[in-house]
């Protein structure tokens, strides 16, 4: 997942940090599009000190609660697919 996605951040708030020497990072690249690789607890930490912990606390409950929504909409998905499929079954008798 990209930091834009997680945390709400930007990749020029990303270079910022960079520049300043608080973020160590890695440059990659796939299938032609270049990359930057970071450790999470450093932009944490960064995103706690430059926008404040309450900001990055509910930038991870709101990530928390997208990936919830997400995975209770698949399970209900699924439950809707076995349960024709139980009628199904059940009507063949």
């Amino acid at each position: 997942m990209t930091a834009g996605k997680e945390y709400g951040v930007d990749r020029d708030f990303i270079v910022q940090g960079i520049r300043a020497g608080r973020l160590e990072y890695r440059e990659g690249e796939v299938w032609g599009n270049p990359f930057i690789r970071l450790l999470r607890s450093q932009l944490e930490q960064y995103i706690a000190e430059e926008r404040g912990a309450d900001d990055l606390s509910n930038s991870k409950k709101a990530t928390e609660l997208r990936r919830i929504k997400k995975e209770i909409a698949q399970l209900k998905k699924r439950l809707k697919e076995l349960e024709l499929r139980k009628t199904e079954l059940e009507n063949q008798n």
